[in-house]
């Protein structure tokens, strides 16, 4: 790798890659303050009753390499072993105003860094696959996880436009209306059913269109197209548009409670963009040897998922997150990216418990997905206002595109998606 003049052609872009590193940074020392403001002394690691998880630290460094070695070392000595890791000693340790000296046991250490919230960033070129920057985490070199391919959680209503996009091609419209009311599914258990409730725990009995439910995240019409279209033809879907990972064909599949990565939903929003057509996201192109004679081309995979119609009425509506009245991307308004000439689309997402926020946001040649959460998913931000995807993920994607617009060496176009070759066989502009 190091000695053989090997030649490794990426496609990350180093002038968006930098703006990546610097808009996730810019953000994520706003949120570590609103977190530690929120937390000041108490534990953060927290039930879902909101009590203090006993042990979780003793517990926890139980599964690191520090532990493993002192195992290795003193057997089952664990008095020896509790000592070791009750002993300060000097250490240098990551902050968010840079690095800094001091004293810390390896139990101190451990509970220090697990007060950090954690980010992750991909960005791709749907077109091509083109993977044009990935940032893992926060600091690569004090946290070195990577939470974009490596680490998957719940993508919450980020997941939702799988919901969507099997109903478009069933032969939906985004203008068909459902009710906002609640939707009962029978479960395994005899006696038992489960209704989900919405973000608001309201159901206003109003109706909606696809469009405008997607663009307000509203729970209960989600639920009632999957149950109309049933949840193994999601998972169908899901896995056409690239997501690997386990998924559960269970009613509550539509608000997202399978673990994805953030590669996958990338990857999958970026099928939208063209055209239908799935490219497996790719960051290296090709390696050539001393002599320039290449060693191995990489040719991504690639399908159509969908065809070229209802893959422009999910741009359509996922562009309502940005248009429609309520639309829960309307926030990037104060980033001054809307009315700029790019058409934006959008899907916020937030976990049932806070652990996790994401946002994934398109323009015609760039997909980018951002997820923010805790180390541990019971570390978490207090409250839906806080912990939201719109105020945790969103600003990341917002700092992020003003930065490329901005860059005139990246000469970033600010356009509109293309419409389909052959026009729209259905009406898209909803009297809703």
């Amino acid at each position: 790798m190091f000695t053989d003049g090997l030649k490794i052609y990426t496609t990350i872009d180093s002038r968006m890659q930098q703006h990546a590193e610097a808009a996730l940074e810019r953000h994520m020392k706003d949120e570590q303050k609103t977190f530690e403001r929120q937390w000041q002394n108490m534990t953060p690691w927290r039930d879902e009753n909101g009590k203090e998880i006993p042990f979780f630290i003793e517990n926890s460094i139980k599964r690191t390499e520090r532990y493993r070695t002192l195992r290795n070392t003193y057997g089952d000595d664990e008095a020896s072993i509790q000592k070791v890791l009750e002993t300060p000693y000097k250490m240098r340790i990551f902050t968010w105003k840079g690095e800094k000296d001091t004293l810390f046991s390896p139990l101190d250490s451990l509970k220090y860094y697990k007060r950090f919230l954690h980010a992750g960033l991909l960005s791709v070129e749907p077109q091509t696959g083109q993977i044009k920057a990935w940032v893992g985490g926060i600091n690569h070199k004090y946290f070195k996880y990577d939470h974009v391919k490596q680490g998957a959680r719940q993508p919450g209503s980020t997941f939702k436009p799988m919901v969507y996009a099997t109903a478009i091609d069933h032969g939906y419209s985004p203008c068909y209306e459902v009710i906002d009311a609640p939707v009962t599914f029978e479960t395994g258990d005899s006696n038992k059913t489960w209704s989900p409730k919405n973000s608001d725990d309201v159901f206003t009995n109003k109706t909606f269109t696809l469009r405008k439910a997607m663009a307000n995240s509203i729970n209960s019409v989600t639920a009632r197209m999957i149950k109309e279209v049933t949840p193994q033809h999601v998972v169908d879907m899901a896995k056409r548009l690239g997501i690997e990972s386990p998924l559960e064909a269970v009613p509550a599949l539509c608000l997202g409670v399978n673990d994805v990565t953030i590669y996958e939903m990338v990857g999958a929003y970026s099928t939208f963009t063209n055209s239908g057509i799935w490219i497996e996201p790719t960051f290296i192109t090709r390696i050539e040897d001393k002599n320039g004679n290449v060693i191995q081309a990489f040719v991504p995979k690639t399908r159509e998922a969908l065809n070229e119609e209802s893959a422009y009425l999910m741009i359509h509506m996922l562009k309502g997150a940005t248009e429609e009245r309520g639309g829960t991307a309307l926030g990037l308004n104060k980033f001054k990216l809307l009315g700029i000439g790019a058409e934006i689309g959008g899907k916020t997402g937030t976990t049932q418990n806070y652990s996790d926020g994401w946002f994934i946001g398109l323009v015609s040649k760039l997909t980018t997905g951002v997820w923010v959460g805790g180390e541990d998913r019971c570390i978490h931000l207090k409250g839906f206002n806080y912990a939201q995807g719109a105020r945790t993920a969103m600003p990341i994607w917002a700092y992020y595109m003003q930065a490329i617009f901005e860059d005139p060496s990246i000469n970033f176009k600010k356009e509109r998606f293309p419409r389909p070759s052959k026009g729209l066989s259905v009406e898209i502009d909803c009297k809703r």
